[in-house]
């Protein structure tokens, strides 16, 4: 039985990590999320495995991180960027991932989560309703509400930067 866990875990970690990164913004809560979620998965592995454990554990993740209750953490902000390989201007680069995800810290949980789950996941709206536990035009509503914030927020700030 833990035998199928640990490999589970070994083969998909880094990507569940990076998911539960993406969902958080901070690379520790998403650590921490994915762990609490791990343990819980581990209890009901057998029934789990039989199904499909991807989707069972990426479902926990945004669920568990939408009813979260770390009000103590949720005035952090993420202070780091993963590392990856420089192309072009760097300092250009750093910008707009800082601009981005200043701009996604700023939504709610469930519309960085539908945010994440079609963007990173590639989930449909259905999809992403199944995990969410609501209907695919709520998700439709949270997405367009997201994409608005972050138009309005990205197009404040290119007109401030215009302004002499």
């Amino acid at each position: 039985m833990q035998t199928g866990f640990e490999e589970y875990v070994r083969a998909r970690g880094d990507s569940l990590r990076r998911f539960a990164y993406l969902i958080c913004g901070d690379r520790h809560l998403g650590e921490d999320l994915l762990q609490e979620v791990l343990v819980k998965a581990y209890r009901r592995w057998t029934r789990i495995e039989a199904d499909q454990p991807d989707s069972y554990i990426r479902t926990a993740l945004v669920r568990s991180h939408v009813s979260w209750l770390r009000r103590r953490s949720s005035g952090e902000r993420p202070g780091e960027i993963p590392d990856e390989a420089a192309t072009g201007d760097f300092t250009e680069g750093q910008a707009l991932r800082d601009e981005l995800w200043s701009r996604l810290g700023e939504l709610s949980r469930a519309q960085r989560a539908v945010m994440v789950l079609r963007y990173y996941e590639d989930l449909d709206d259905r999809q992403i309703g199944d995990v969410l536990r609501c209907s695919p035009s709520t998700v439709r509503v949270h997405a367009a509400r997201a994409l608005t914030r972050l138009r309005t927020g990205l197009a404040t700030a290119t007109s401030e930067e215009v302004k002499p």
